[in-house]
């Protein structure tokens, strides 16, 4: 006999609801699209970047709320950002910074230090003023790559440095638990970064990539920041490097 009740439809909750997330480069690109995602799952957003007027812009876009102007790579800023932020804070992703592809004997000895280690001291500099401030289960989500994997002709120091990052994503996740520690290794996103790295080849790029890659299409920003939240609401991963390429890696 058909039921008279009329059921009620089940909503799902957002799966940030209530939580803060900060996003250290989160004016443009992978940044932008993981605190648009962030802000539909009912999270509060924070933004940093170093350009104010994209910066304010950016906000305005998804409803931050609250936004920092300053040098990611300056350690005393980094400091100061996070010391001023009411508590307790939940998840920061770090997108600041990109890869160097100049030939290595073009590079000087500072150069190369700075190559190779940018993004494990920016990582580590944050995971030193962000931890004692998050809640436990939170989660650092830091950003690499997969293209630098294999050695080849133009990538110079890219594939020296990318081999860093998953062995110290693990060893930070062990020294700042019971915060959660994740890397995502991307291969080519379609952001503002790429295009400015590409210039007047960014179109062949994608068209290339849409006939090769396994998914047939470019891996855009909205693909990593559904990435990025997952880490987040799962509360089980940690140490760990998580791919997202389209399977560039393998063709």
């Amino acid at each position: 006999m058909p039921s008279t009740a009329n059921p009620e439809v089940a909503q799902r909750q957002p799966e940030l609801l209530g939580q803060t997330v900060v996003v250290i480069g989160g004016s443009a690109g992978i940044g932008l699209a993981t605190a648009r995602r962030a802000r539909a799952e009912g999270a509060d957003v924070v933004l940093t970047g170093r350009n104010l007027d994209r910066l304010d812009q950016a906000a305005s876009d998804v409803g931050a709320r609250h936004t920092a102007a300053f040098d990611a790579n300056d350690p005393a800023a980094l400091a100061i950002f996070f010391q001023d932020l009411p508590t307790p804070i939940d998840h920061v992703m770090v997108t600041a910074g990109g890869p160097s592809y100049r030939p290595l004997l073009e590079m000087d000895p500072d150069e190369v230090r700075e190559a190779l280690s940018n993004h494990v001291v920016l990582g580590l500099e944050v995971a030193r003023s962000a931890a004692p401030k998050m809640r436990p289960g939170g989660t650092l989500v830091l950003m690499g790559g997969t293209g630098g994997r294999r050695v080849g002709h133009g990538l110079g120091i890219v594939s020296a440095a990318t081999a860093t990052m998953p062995p110290f994503t693990a060893a930070l996740a062990l020294e700042i638990a019971p915060v959660r520690v994740n890397l995502i290794a991307a291969g080519f996103v379609d952001t503002p970064l790429s295009a400015t790295l590409l210039g007047d080849r960014l179109e062949e790029r994608r068209n290339e990539l849409r006939q090769t890659l396994p998914i047939g299409r470019v891996v855009g920003p909205a693909d990593v920041a559904a990435l990025a939240v997952h880490i987040m609401t799962n509360t089980a991963l940690t140490g760990a490097t998580y791919d997202i390429d389209g399977g560039q890696q393998f063709v």
